[in-house]
């Protein structure tokens, strides 16, 4: 049997994010049992991750970031040997793993979880005034749990959390419970769709839960007591907008859709698989975050349930978020997709014209222009192909690549198949936008 090499680097590692994931295996299934103390910072967890081997390994590379180990074991057996650096947990079983065979690596970990720094800022499992948020994307799921942490490696998840009794605990899925227990109240929640590392989230706070009507996908909204009433408001549209993202982009990927509102202010919102989460400053009461309300709530198709294979194309998360936003203006009456179009174009033209959409490079991937121009893209197929065709696209991408892994080529096969033309008329329409730097006219 010819084995991984010891020394061998992970050659195939997506170049915006080295040292992140390992494709010689991928992720079926993490199970974690998570001990947490809000008023210390101690997390004491266990997670056991189910895998295949890819290749065949001596040895099993994990993400994980800043936290001891204390066991591991592979199959049910004691691992050999373990190491962990700054960034990895590399694990060596007792036998090796065959190509093409399942695998569980059982972890025992510890310490006191913080974000990871990175080309983005803060990232991770982050201390708030009085509970936690995690925001993990794009590589900061190993702050909190050993993994695989690529975006086009999926998996289920099972959350078991426990965490003071004054605490609500929110995380990703179906809540399948929650009771007393020795350190405060555990709560169990399982998530069945596949799931990207970076949309894992565990939210812990005060809050006060509320259900939005109005909308046949369950909407839950959880917020501080004091933000009762206008967090009703600002977010009493969402079955709205969920509506009309479920006839432009097809049915909703999830089982439902949960609003966190953190006590805390937060710089920006960000989305979560099931769930966005938005600071005290998103709320005033009077719709002032409409457009921020729609942008997380398109990245559940886009972003959540449709997931870049490399953090290289987030224009097919951010661009279509953006574009989100334009729809739901027009459908409420305010400045239509054209006029926000040739408003933000005109915007372009005023800044540096030296970014690539499809391969901005690492540190500008979250740069507004690739927002921007993204949106300007889609706006120039809708203009060029029709809105039959072009909403048409956007449900052929929803429903083609449901809970997987999406190339800029299928987005754009997804239009030419909707137009009934050649793929190079569609790439024709976004490459000015996408592939080259300048601003062009919109068609």
């Amino acid at each position: 049997m010819k084995l991984t090499n010891p020394a061998a680097t992970n050659t195939d590692a997506d170049p915006y994010a080295p040292h992140s994931g390992d494709r010689r295996w991928s992720a079926r299934h993490y199970d974690l049992r998570l001990e947490y103390r809000v008023a210390t910072n101690r997390l004491d967890g266990t997670a056991t991750v189910t895998g295949r081997a890819q290749t065949d390994l001596d040895r099993i590379v994990l993400d994980l970031h800043g936290l001891s180990v204390d066991r591991v074991d592979v199959d049910g057996r004691r691992a050999k040997k373990t190491s962990s650096a700054t960034h990895k947990l590399t694990v060596t079983p007792t036998e090796p793993v065959a190509a093409g065979s399942e695998f569980t690596v059982h972890v025992r970990y510890r310490g006191t979880p913080h974000p990871l720094r990175s080309p983005w800022g803060q990232i991770g499992w982050e201390e708030l005034t009085d509970g936690v948020i995690v925001a993990a994307q794009p590589t900061g799921a190993p702050s909190w749990f050993p993994c695989n942490d690529r975006p086009d490696d999926k998996a289920t998840y099972r959350f078991e959390i426990t965490a003071e009794a004054a605490y609500d605990v929110l995380a990703n899925g179906e809540l399948l419970g929650k009771e007393r227990a020795r350190a405060g109240t555990t709560w169990t929640y399982a998530t069945t769709d596949p799931m990207a590392t970076y949309l894992a989230t565990v939210q812990i706070g005060r809050y006060r839960t509320t259900t939005l009507r109005g909308s046949d996908v369950p909407v839950t909204l959880h917020h501080p007591a004091d933000l009762a009433a206008a967090a009703r408001t600002d977010f009493g549209r969402v079955p709205d907008m969920i509506a009309l993202y479920t006839a432009r982009f097809g049915p909703y990927p999830f089982s439902a859709y949960g609003v966190v509102v953190t006590d805390d202010e937060l710089e920006i919102p960000l989305e979560a698989h099931g769930l966005a989460v938005f600071g005290r400053n998103h709320v005033d009461g009077a719709h002032g975050t409409d457009r921020l309300i729609a942008h997380e709530l398109a990245h559940q198709w886009f972003g959540n349930s449709v997931t870049v294979t490399r953090w290289r194309d987030i224009w097919l998360h951010e661009g279509f978020a953006c574009y989100a936003e334009w729809l739901w203006s027009e459908h409420r009456g305010g400045a239509s997709a054209d006029e926000l179009a040739a408003g933000y174009r005109d915007g372009l033209l005023e800044q540096p014209q030296d970014l690539v959409v499809a391969d901005p490079g690492a540190k500008d991937m979250f740069d507004d222009r690739v927002y921007k121009r993204g949106a300007l893209a889609l706006h120039a197929v809708r203009r060029t192909f029709g809105d039959d065709a072009f909403f048409a696209g956007l449900r052929t991408v929803s429903d083609r690549h449901r809970h997987g892994s999406v190339l800029p080529d299928d987005v754009l096969d997804a239009f030419a198949d909707a137009s009934g033309v050649d793929v190079s008329r569609v790439r024709a329409v976004t490459a000015p936008w996408i592939d080259e730097p300048g601003v062009p006219e919109l068609p």
